[in-house]
């Protein structure tokens, strides 16, 4: 069995040697030539698998280590008899955690607090479900929009779009990428909704850069600056919009999901899936290969204030200031030697540094700290009581 899998899938030599050789390709840049020999083709989000990609190729079986398909084309899968898998829920807990540290970073910032706020969430599936679930859990009001699961469920705990956006103080995107049918979600974020925002709002984008209209978001910026807007995720990855970049609060190279424990996840069902598919026995799990965190335990003393404690425990896991320096600075330098932008961002994925989450750092804290014991195991941090 010959397998190529995306260079930036972790632990692929690991999991798949036993099961044939392994031809590892950027994503970005995988071609019909180069995979027309594979069994197996393993890619993550930036890979378009697709007629052009497959045809003429022996391949039976395609998998994304990745939540979201709809870099997939499906139909053409089935019609030609591919196996598919993708890894629902593998990296969802790490978009949440993006989310969480942005907000405990502008609550520090702006000087708001959390539970004093509106959140809405448009899109609740893998994501968007489980911000929900941590939020509502930490005293936040929630609004949800997701058209699809309203329909299928009723509208009971479902709001209108237009609405959740004139009544949310912090607007969080988790929306998949559809182009046609009933919900398409295509610059959902249209210009007409995003004039709309009231000044203060925080709008958030960590699904899909084409749910946004990047375009007009810039024209709102330039015009009023008065919301603030964070993007992981952009239109025209990898060649995004540097003008838009400069405006932004809150400038990722689309890492939200890219937490090690994610990223190893998401390696081993699409593992398992493939296991299943030939008919091969699963010899490989995650626990044996999972790495120690580099940061296992902090003890924190029992006169340590509340929201600082968060702040410590939020920022020791995972800080989002520093994806922000590191693609300022890396856009910066390329623009100042006048170098294309786009493997820029490429490199940033690349290369990204090796971040754990927050249910990997335990916290140790004194018997009399009950209840900040339970923020932080509502944050999702593991915690230990004792004298």
């Amino acid at each position: 069995m010959h397998i190529v899998a995306d260079e930036n899938i972790p632990l692929i030599r690991e999991f798949f040697a036993e099961l044939g050789s392994i031809e590892t390709l950027p994503g970005r840049d995988m071609t019909a030539d180069q995979i027309r020999k594979a069994d197996v083709l393993l890619v993550r989000s930036i890979t378009r698998v697709n007629r052009e990609l497959l045809e003429g190729s022996r391949v039976k079986f395609v998998a994304t280590a990745t939540i979201g398909c709809d870099h997939i084309d499906l139909e053409y899968l089935n019609d030609n008899n591919i196996g598919f898998a993708n890894a629902p829920g593998c990296n969802a807990n790490s978009v949440v955690e993006y989310v969480l540290s942005v907000l405990t970073l502008l609550s520090d910032q702006e000087a708001f607090l959390m539970q004093d706020k509106t959140i809405g969430i448009i899109g609740a599936g893998n994501v968007g479900s489980r911000l929900q679930e941590r939020l509502s859990s930490l005293g936040l009001k929630v609004l949800v929009n997701d058209p699809p699961r309203a329909r299928k469920e009723g509208e009971a705990g479902f709001s209108d779009l237009d609405e959740l956006l004139a009544q949310s103080d912090i607007i969080s995107m988790h929306t998949p990428l559809i182009t046609e049918g009933d919900y398409p979600t295509v610059h959902l974020m249209n210009e007409k909704r995003i004039q709309s925002l009231k000044p203060g709002t925080v709008l958030i984008n960590s699904g899909r850069g084409d749910t946004l209209d990047n375009e007009a978001l810039k024209r709102r910026l330039m015009e009023s600056d008065d919301i603030i807007a964070v993007l992981d995720v952009w239109e025209n990855e990898p060649g995004i919009d540097h003008e838009l970049m400069e405006l932004v609060d809150i400038a990722t190279p689309h890492i939200a999901g890219y937490s090690l424990d994610g990223k190893l996840g998401g390696t081993e069902m699409v593992y398992q899936a493939v296991c299943q598919h030939f008919g091969l026995p699963v010899r490989k799990k995650l626990g044996q290969l999972m790495p120690e965190p580099a940061l296992k335990k902090i003890s924190l003393a029992g006169h340590a204030h509340r929201w600082w404690s968060t702040l410590t425990a939020v920022r020791a896991c995972y800080d989002v200031r520093n994806d922000d320096i590191a693609m300022r600075r890396a856009f910066g330098k390329a623009a100042r030697r006048k170098q294309p932008l786009g493997p820029v961002f490429d490199e940033l994925r690349r290369d990204y540094p090796v971040r754990r989450e927050f249910p990997t750092l335990k916290i140790q804290l004194k018997t009399n700290q009950k209840k900040l014991a339970d923020r932080l195991e509502r944050f999702g941090f593991s915690i230990r009581l004792g004298k």
